[in-house]
């Protein structure tokens, strides 16, 4: 049985830094692509960012290029996404996206899912 476990997620003041993390069970860590999702109150979820299973390839959503960085330990089948200078519009709960082959940008696809980390930043 495959589980996805985020943590991290917490209340923070507009501009401050959180890292979350997503530690993987039950598949070949390694072989997977990985990343995050993030589903906003009463909006749709949308990608945010993904790794390939090597680390070697990123890519970001253009909301958050440049303030997030995703990475990831294999050894520890685990990925982080260091989240900094947050924005109130970075309030979402976070989900941890797992998929054989390339992480899509759009949900569907996706091959397992954490239960997400809710993340809430205030002005």
């Amino acid at each position: 049985q495959v589980q996805l476990v985020e943590s991290g997620g917490g209340l923070v003041q507009a501009g401050a830094s959180l890292n979350l993390s997503c530690t993987a069970a039950g598949l070949t860590f390694s072989k997977y692509a990985m990343g995050w999702f993030r589903q906003a109150p009463g909006k749709e979820r949308e990608f945010v960012v993904r790794i390939s299973w090597s680390a070697g390839i990123t890519y970001y959503a253009d909301s958050v290029k440049g303030r997030f960085t995703i990475s990831r330990d294999n050894a520890k089948s685990t990925i982080y996404l260091q989240m900094n200078n947050l924005k109130p519009a970075d309030t979402a709960v976070y989900y941890c996206a797992a998929a054989a082959v390339l992480l899509p940008i759009e949900p569907k696809g996706v091959d397992y899912w954490g239960k997400g980390t809710r993340v809430t930043v205030f002005s």
